[in-house]
């Protein structure tokens, strides 16, 4: 099992910053990739970033990149999302999840049903 806790959250004008971090713990967390997910009222779950195992390889969606950082520290057992020129759009509650799965083939950690663990979820809203 691995417990996942989302924190960092919160209201912030358009234009603005946020950092979102994801604190793990029980199973070793170098052994899984990470990724960051959001879901808006009404819409599906969502890939936003994921990063590797050890953190050499990260990945975004096309609506945020350049915009958002994905980093890892494993150390800390922590996954962070880093979120700058934040837009009304990038109003969601946001997620972390952990697949314990090696990432082989196309795009395979944008698939929401691959995360073996989640978190609860921390709310983002961005004003206009």
């Amino acid at each position: 099992q691995v417990q996942l806790v989302e924190s960092g959250g919160g209201l912030v004008q358009a234009g603005g910053s946020l950092r979102l971090s994801c604190a793990a713990s029980g199973r070793t967390f170098s052994n899984y990739g990470m990724g960051w997910f959001r879901q808006a009222p009404g819409k599906e779950r969502e890939f936003v970033a994921a990063s590797n195992r050890n953190g050499g390889s990260t990945y975004y969606a096309d609506s945020v990149k350049g915009r958002f950082t994905i980093s890892r520290d494993n150390a800390k057992n922590t996954v962070y999302l880093q979120m700058n020129s934040l837009k009304p759009e990038d109003t969601a509650v946001y997620y972390c999840g952990a697949d314990r799965n090696p990432w082989v083939g196309y795009r395979v950690y944008e698939s929401v049903g691959r995360y073996d663990y989640w978190g609860q979820g921390t709310q983002v809203t961005v004003s206009s």
